[in-house]
């Protein structure tokens, strides 16, 4: 009986690192490894979950590029080309969904 015992408490006591575990992306590694103050586990975490329901790999990569270079999202915003004006639509809908959702979290 105490091995069974033991064995599930070590299965729920991995759960929520198995979650942690899932949600590593380009977003939340850039978060994380960024240097402002709110930063938290839980805020990355958070913001690469809305990331992988709303954006592709590629949209991805470019937001977290954002991180450490926030003029890039300026550039983007403010370009010509059809593929920006895109992503940009993508991109503020994600951050419209990420208000909703992470700002409770954190």
């Amino acid at each position: 009986m105490k091995p069974l015992i033991l064995s599930m408490a070590l299965a729920v006591a991995l759960v929520p690192l198995q979650a942690e575990i899932t949600q590593a992306g380009p977003i939340s590694t850039a978060c994380i490894k960024s240097d402002r103050k709110a930063v938290s586990r839980r805020l990355c975490n958070c913001l690469q979950s809305v990331a992988n329901s709303e954006l592709s790999r590629s949209d991805q990569r470019i937001a977290a590029s954002f991180f450490k270079d926030p003029h890039k999202a300026q550039e983007i915003r403010q370009s010509d080309r059809r593929t920006h004006e895109k992503f940009w639509l993508r991109y503020k809908g994600y951050g419209q969904t990420v208000a909703a959702a992470c700002t409770q979290r954190s």
